[in-house]
């Protein structure tokens, strides 16, 4: 069975990610798990320490060294599982019925590899001031490794009201928005669909499709083709309308993959203001 993963790390993003996740199981009726993962670099299990003390020194220091080293990795371990505990009693709080834990010793993107299988919904945090912050620095390879739905939290969670879709007419918006009308996630929300562009006959048809099957799914979707720069433009519209949550394709050969890809992709991570969902 798949369920839902949330990354918690411990920093001041942690339980925006519980609550968001939490939100996120309810709605699709998953099962709940939260994942901490001690990076080897940081926290290594056994350390060779021989090549940084000079030749000579005395192997009691050697030794000393090698303890503390395992001592960090333990409180780091600790740590961890006290984490593991609050977000999971957090969880229940809200609601959510027997949530699990992991804790894995390794690499986040090696990690979430191997769980990929395992997973419906992955849930990773979004550090504003500084995306070099442990997950924070890893979002961009976790995006472009995975085949999986990512949501990105802010700092602070609430459930959402009215999500918008950025909509190009691609294979891969076209299925994010299949997705999105065949889920229960969103089911009973507002369904903004917005596109950006220019008002061309193809460009009306397309929008109007994906209209139509949110609307046969139940859903209240409000649609316009909107021109300008894509990132300000949806920023614009989002202020405008309220919007408590944004829905993209991470890939696809169109205006929308130019600017999800490279560096563009941490730039929409650090201005967000609101959750975004990535569709692959």
């Amino acid at each position: 069975m798949t369920k839902v993963i949330a990354c918690i790390d411990g920093t001041d993003v942690s339980t925006a990610v519980s609550d968001c996740a939490s939100w996120a199981s309810l709605r699709l009726e998953a099962p709940l798990e939260f994942l901490h993962v001690l990076d080897k670099s940081e926290y290594p299990i056994k350390s060779d320490l021989s090549g940084n003390i000079g030749f000579g020194s005395q192997q009691d220091l050697l030794q000393e060294l090698a303890d503390i080293d395992e001592k960090r990795g333990k409180l780091a371990l600790e740590q961890g599982k006290r984490m593991l505990e609050a977000a999971m009693q957090r969880a229940i709080s809200k609601g959510v019925s027997e949530p699990g834990s992991r804790q894995r010793h390794g690499n986040l993107v090696e990690t979430l590899t191997g769980m990929e299988s395992q997973i419906r919904l992955l849930i990773l945090g979004k550090h504003v001031q500084n995306l070099n912050d442990h997950i924070g620095s890893r979002v961009e390879n976790v995006v472009r490794t995975m085949h999986r739905p990512i949501l990105l939290t802010t700092k602070e969670f609430n459930a959402p009201q009215q999500i918008m879709i950025a909509f190009d007419g691609s294979d891969t918006t076209r299925k994010g928005v299949e997705m999105v009308a065949s889920s229960p996630l969103f089911r009973g929300l507002t369904c903004h669909l917005v596109m950006v562009g220019e008002k061309t006959q193809a460009n009306q048809e397309q929008l109007k499709w994906a209209q139509t099957l949110l609307e046969n799914a139940g859903f209240e979707t409000p649609a316009k083709i909107i021109s300008g720069e894509v990132e300000r433009a949806l920023c614009e519209y989002r202020s405008e309308h309220n919007i408590h949550m944004l829905v993209m394709g991470a890939y696809g050969h169109s205006v929308i993959r130019r600017f999800l890809i490279g560096s563009t992709t941490t730039s929409v991570i650090r201005n967000a203001k609101i959750p975004v969902l990535l569709l692959r």
